[in-house]
Order: C-alpha cells, then structure tokens, then sequence
C-alpha cells in the first residue's frame, strides 16, 4: 500500500486531507509556543489521558490503554507533541532516532475507526479545556485537523500490516492482549 493510498484512506474515514492535517506546521508562532511551550504541552497531554483512563462508559476503549500506565503515556506523548510542534527533541532524547514511526508505536494497541473516533473525541475536549486551546480557534482547529488525520492513517496503515509487523493481539474473548 503506498503512502497516497493510505492517506487516501486516512482522508475518506477522518474527513480531512493531508494537506489540511499539515496547516498547523505553518502557524506562527508556531504550536510549542501557542500551547505554552513544555508546561501547556504537558496540560494537554494531561487532561487527554485524564480522560481516557477514567472513561468508565467505554471500557473497550479504555482497554486499549492496558499495557501503559497513564504517568507513562502522559509522559510519551507530551514528548512527542513538543517535538512534533516545534520544541525541543524531548521524544528522540528518550526514544532514540525512531521519532516517527508512529505507527510503528502504535502497533501493540488494538485500534480501529471506532477507537479513533474516540481518541479524537477525548483530544477535543482536552482541548476545549486547556487554557490556551480554548480561547485560541486558529489552533484549536489546525490541531483538531493533524489529530483527527493521523488518528485515522493510523488505523488505515494498521489494516495493511501484516501480521509479523505487529507486536500484539487483542482477543476480545478473553479481554487481553497477547504479545507476539
């Protein structure tokens, strides 16, 4: 699967192109800066998983989630984000140069459209509640496009992998992932 079609793909589930996914890179000051730098980046990444682990009405969505702990996920994804919007290289430090293999990150967790959905749906309210994402719309929306696009190539690229490729199984029977 090329990487057109997998976007192609990202685009008809997420109802945004790539090129709109992309705008954020060209806000100024750049999206580090407009979300508070490290501090307002780490809120975010908070508030997101405060959400997440406590979404008592979805459990299916909170189990895939099982294998981390929210301190570390909190922690993972702060890095990225810092990274990925214009800081400094806080995810390579700790990670080592595989900085974008997300999906290659991601491939331990059982996600499909519906979990993506879902992650999205947790990232706008973490947003809405975040004290620079709230009153500043420009973000808000660049960032809502980037989250929605890559939660959505993330399931398209998951679909064509093979099974080699990824390191875990959820089998809904038993609730558990099983690690390959």
């Amino acid at each position: 699967m090329s990487k057109h079609s997998l976007r192609h793909s990202a685009t008809l589930n997420s109802g945004v192109t790539y090129d709109e996914s992309e705008a954020y890179k060209n806000l100024r000051p750049n999206v580090f800066d407009r979300l508070g730098g490290e501090e307002g980046t780490k809120l975010l990444s908070t508030l997101f998983y405060n959400r997440v682990f406590s979404d008592s009405k979805n459990p299916w969505f909170v189990s895939i989630f099982a294998i981390s702990n929210k301190k570390e996920a909190i922690d993972n994804q702060y890095r990225f984000f810092v990274q990925t919007f214009g800081g400094p290289t806080l995810y390579t430090d700790k990670k080592g140069g595989r900085f974008m293999r997300l999906v290659g990150r991601h491939a331990a967790y059982p996600i499909g459209t519906r979990s993506a959905t879902r992650w999205v749906e947790h990232m706008v309210s973490a947003m809405a509640e975040h004290p620079f994402t709230s009153v500043d719309s420009e973000l808000r929306y660049a960032l809502h496009d980037y989250f929605k696009f890559i939660a959505h190539y993330i399931v398209a690229t998951m679909e064509y992998m093979r099974p080699d490729q990824l390191r875990c199984v959820y089998r809904p029977s038993t609730k558990a992932h099983i690690f390959t």
